[in-house]
Parts: C-alpha cells; structure tokens; sequence
C-alpha cells in the first residue's frame, strides 16, 4: 500500500501527547491485559477439570472453587484493562484501527454479544458449582468455548491491522467490493503460541497461591503441596511447548534472530528455570510480568517495523500538545489509579491471610487506603464534571 493512503487516514487534528509516551503505554497496559486473559483462560480450563475430580478428591474439592473465582474475577479485570491498550494503539495507529474495524465490522459487533454470553455463562457455571459441588462442568465448558472464541476473533483484529498491503483485496476482492465485514484473517502458530501461554502463566499462579496460603492454619500441608507441585508441572510443560511454538513463530516471521526475539526467549528460559525450581514463587510472578512486557515489546517492534517499511512512521505524526488534558490523564492513571490499586491489593492479601471473615473496618492500612481512595475519587468527580461543564459553556456564550 502507498504511504500516501496511510497518511490520508490519520486523524488531521493530531495527537495530544508525544507518540512515544502512547506506545509505552500501550506496551505496558496489553502486558497486564494480557496477563489476566490468560489466567482468565488458564483458571476456566483447569477449573472444568477438577469439577470432575473433586467429589474423589478434598484437594481438587477445595482448589475448583478457588479456581472459578479466580477466573470470573480476571475476566472482569482483562476487560476493564483492555480498554487502555485500545485506546492507545487507536491514538498512534488510527488508520489501523479503523480500516480492521470496517474489514472485520461482523466480527466486531460478534465479539461483544459473544463476550456478554460468555461471562454470564460463567457466573451460571459459578453459581451452578457453588450449589451442588460436582456439577457444572458443561456449562463451564460452554464459557470456555466463548472466550476463547472472543480471543481467537481478537487475533483476527491484530492479524488483519497488520496487513495493510491486503487491505485493498479484502475490501475489493477481484476488483468486487465486498462491504459485508466478514474478513477473517488467522495465523495459527502465534495463535496457538497465544493460547499455550495459559497453561504456565496458570502453573505459576498456583505457585504462587500455594506459597500464599502456606501460612494460614486452616490450609493443610498436604494441600499446599498438591498446589505448588501441581503448578510446577504445568508451568514447565506449558513453557516447553510455548517455548516451541514460541520459536517456529519468530522464525516464520524472521525475527528469530532479532535482538528483541533473543532477549525474549532468554526471558523465557530464566522463567522455566525459576518455576522449575519453585524456590520463591512471588519472584517467578514478578519475572513473568518482565516476560510479557517482553512480549508486549515484541509485538508492538514488529508492527512499529511493519508500518515503517510502508513510509508510516508514529514519530511523524502531528502534535498539538493539551497539557490540562495530559494533566488529567496522568494524575487519574497514577494517583486515583495508584491508590485505588494499593486499596484493593491490600485488601485482598489482608483477606487471603485471614482465617473466617475479615472486617476491613478494624485494619488500619485498609481504612486508611479506603478513605484516601473514596476521598479521591469524589474530587476527581467534581474535577472531571466541573471543567467539562466549564469548556462547555466556555465555547457556547
């Protein structure tokens, strides 16, 4: 495609910020989104699974419902934070963004209705489970099924923004426009090196969540170890086959060698060797958020270097600077997101530690971190509220 075309779909007005900024946030923001898909996906799986084994099993009985939880919980947090990196990438790679959304306009409007389908069915297999222990397991894989669909049409999104030299025969194949919005385009070894990511990223997790509960007394030893030497096999054998397809992946796209493909499969290899050795698993979480912002990095390299051999470069676009704008943004994202983040990890490792029902009222960091979190929010409101109505009547009397 000419540079030219490109060029002509970018939103004239420019952009508020220096591109740079957007593009580490962006690889930032769809590193943790990334994280909870895959233990969103990861915690499902493995949850219909253990339905079958826990009326034999008190270990699998106990760990099942831990498991939904988790799950239903990480869909709720894989969509609110895959709102950001939406954002961002439509901010700097808007022609992208809106050239797959009109290709692939069927999908899109099917990927929301699916993903409403599926996190309700969730909660059915939630509540379904939590009424008679033992059931549930096909309506679990029923939501199962939804999400991965959900992931597999956002691949087609990904996969379709970074072709733009197809983009004219998808619109118009053999000179006939086809306006339908069915362009569906898929590479199935990132696509399965994608999906294989939940079997470790799940391991890990329950490292981490046996270390976690190790403490309290109510947790048996026996259980704990059934945790830990459960998510030791399946972060190792889920890294050796992501590790794999990791590879033939780079390799088909010629990036194998590429400074950032080496940096990224040493990542990898250093986490296998710390999930293989179990020895600290809260340093094997924090070295797997290095691995997917590794990932992340990748990923937006290879679409930086695909757009820039077609004479588009983010670097070149227009930059109107709005600073209260920018102001805005940044003091939401670091103190209201900051301390409102703090409250709720906070409050859920003071509850994980916490044998019955823990009151939030008697802790003095959860008060604290609550009320600075509601205090907080509420200016922002009156903030917020009163300088939109304040630019509004600004530009109209």
């Amino acid at each position: 495609m000419d540079a030219s075309v490109l060029l002509a779909l970018r939103d004239p007005a420019g952009i508020p910020f220096y591109p740079i900024v957007f593009q580490v946030l962006y690889v930032l923001t769809w590193a943790l989104h990334i994280a909870f898909v895959l233990l969103s996906i990861g915690s499902l799986g493995l949850s219909i699974y253990g339905v079958t084994q826990q009326k034999s099993n008190p270990n699998w009985k106990l760990l099942t419902g831990h498991l939904i939880q988790t799950g239903k919980l990480s869909v709720s947090l894989l969509i609110v934070l895959g709102v950001a990196p939406l954002l961002f990438t439509q901010v700097i790679y808007d022609p992208n963004w809106y050239v797959t959304n009109t290709l692939s306009g069927m999908w899109v409007f099917i990927f929301i209705y699916a993903l409403i389908v599926g996190y309700c069915v969730y909660y059915w297999y939630y509540y379904a489970n939590k009424a008679k222990e033992g059931n549930g397991a096909l309506i679990g894989a029923t939501s199962f099924a939804f999400l991965i669909f959900c992931g597999v049409l956002m691949h087609n999104f990904a996969i379709t923004s970074i072709m733009p030299n197809d983009w004219m025969q998808m619109y118009a194949p053999n000179g006939k426009i086809d306006m339908s919005g069915w362009t569906f385009n898929i590479e199935y070894t990132r696509l399965a090196f994608m999906v294989s990511l939940a079997l470790p990223v799940v391991g890990i997790f329950l490292q981490a969540y046996g270390r976690f509960v190790s403490s309290r007394s109510d947790m048996s030893k026996e259980y704990v170890e059934f945790c830990e030497n459960l998510g030791t096999k399946l972060a190792v054998i889920g890294l050796i086959i992501s590790a794999i397809l990791f590879v033939f992946w780079l390799n088909a796209i010629e990036y194998l060698f590429h400074p950032i493909g080496i940096v990224s499969i040493i990542g990898a290899l250093v986490l296998l060797a710390m999930a293989g050795t179990n020895k600290n698993a809260y340093l094997t979480v924090g070295w797997l958020v290095v691995v997917a912002l590794l990932f992340s990095t990748l990923r937006e390299w290879l679409r930086y270097d695909i757009m820039s051999s077609l004479g588009y470069s983010i670097y070149d676009y227009t930059v109107n600077l709005e600073i209260p704008t920018i102001v805005m943004f940044l003091s939401t994202f670091l103190i209201m997101g900051g301390v409102g983040v703090a409250f709720l990890l906070t409050l859920a490792w003071k509850v994980g530690k916490t044998e019955g029902v823990f009151d939030g009222s008697k802790d003095a960091a959860v008060t604290k971190l609550g009320n600075y979190t509601l205090a907080i929010m509420s200016a922002w409101m009156v903030i917020f509220f009163g300088w939109g109505l304040m630019t509004l009547f600004k530009n109209i009397l």
